[in-house]
């Protein structure tokens, strides 16, 4: 099972910068879109880290492995990054699933845009970690990201915003690794209704206020 996460915070450039933990008390099977971890596979622990607007670094992956390393976390995990203040992460729950959303839509994009989408001003990502407690299959695993991506575009319509969603979203999905493997991810599924439902209810409340930039507040 995850556990809820933890708030705390990672020593850079001078600055105590937020970080969220979850850990699992068993190894997890996941699948995402997340920079470190990410694709199909058993994990232990995920982190959702605030960065600066000003990030540059080319490396991601390498440096939440850093971080992960500091935070003393074993065995593979999945690591998120955003402009977000982690600290206004989004929870909320249907039908035994669970979903934690930090909310940022400053660059919202139509997936299919004819253009590429203009430079970042502001903070624009939204990163989604879903638990459901039952074992999915790989197949309905992968739907269960679908599903998600579905439900936050419905929040981001439903808030007014011409967009499917920002240029550098990520989710997560995380489910026990033993049991018998459920088949279908869908929205119309055991699992998938709550899970779209669940992502609903947390990008709406998270992108119904202004968010600003964790960096913004610090003058950064």
């Amino acid at each position: 099972m995850l556990c809820a996460p933890i708030l705390t915070t990672r020593s850079e450039t001078g600055w105590d910068i937020p970080l969220l933990v979850w850990r699992s008390e068993a190894p997890l099977l996941a699948v995402g879109s997340a920079p470190l971890g990410g694709g199909i596979g058993v994990r232990r622990w995920v982190v959702n880290a605030t960065v600066p607007m000003s990030y540059d670094r080319d490396d991601p992956a390498t440096h939440l492995a850093e971080m992960a390393r500091d935070l003393g976390l074993d065995g593979p995990g999945v690591g998120l990054l955003t402009g977000v203040d982690v600290t206004e992460v989004v929870h909320r729950a249907d039908s035994g699933v669970r979903v934690w959303a930090t909310v940022g839509l400053g660059t919202p994009v139509w997936a299919a845009a004819p253009a590429p989408a203009p430079a970042a001003q502001r903070v624009g990502t939204v990163n989604i970690v879903v638990h459901v407690p039952a074992r999915l299959g790989e197949a309905a695993l992968v739907n269960a990201v679908a599903t998600a991506t579905e439900a936050k575009a419905q929040a981001i319509w439903e808030l007014g915003l011409p967009a499917t969603g920002t240029p550098t979203d990520a989710v997560t999905v995380l489910c026990p690794a033993d049991g018998d493997p459920a088949p279908y991810g869908g929205p119309r599924s055991t699992w998938g209704a709550p899970l779209a439902r669940a992502v609903h209810a947390a990008v709406r409340a998270g992108g119904a206020g202004t968010v600003v930039p964790w960096s913004d507040r610090r003058g950064l």
